[in-house]
């Protein structure tokens, strides 16, 4: 009977791989993520997709997404979840941390500018009461 619950287990270790072993955007694409600039505060990262290309499963902290060229996509998530995206060029976007699958899903290119938000959220500057 211990059969069982080692099966599950294994399920279970294969359902979350993907989570777990989901890494750093650069090192698990570096077809589609060049780090163009990244200091104590920020990592900026230059992104290309081209035609129905798709990534890897990746993470990123916190971001803002400018994007430099109309585009339509879909985000994948662990565990199935997907959502539709369609941009124009010079629109921004900010994500939470994540991890997610991109995929171009339009006929042209898709390339945008990244900024992923290291460190702690500043404070609000203090105001003096009059």
């Amino acid at each position: 009977m211990r059969v069982r619950p080692a099966l599950y287990a294994v399920v279970a270790c294969l359902c979350l791989a993907p989570i777990v072993l989901a890494q750093d955007a650069v090192k698990a694409d570096p077809k589609h993520y060049t780090v163009i600039s990244e200091n104590a505060q920020v990592r900026i990262l230059k992104v290309h997709y081209g035609p129905h290309e798709k990534s890897v499963m990746h993470s990123h902290p916190a971001t803002v997404a400018v994007f430099l060229t109309e585009a339509k996509g879909v985000f994948n998530f662990p565990g199935g979840k997907k959502q539709d995206f369609a941009v124009k060029a010079g629109e921004t976007q900010y994500e939470p941390a994540t991890t997610h699958l991109p995929e171009n899903t339009g006929d042209a290119a898709m390339e945008a500018i990244v900024i992923e938000l290291k460190g702690h959220a500043a404070k609000p500057a203090k105001t003096e009461m009059k």
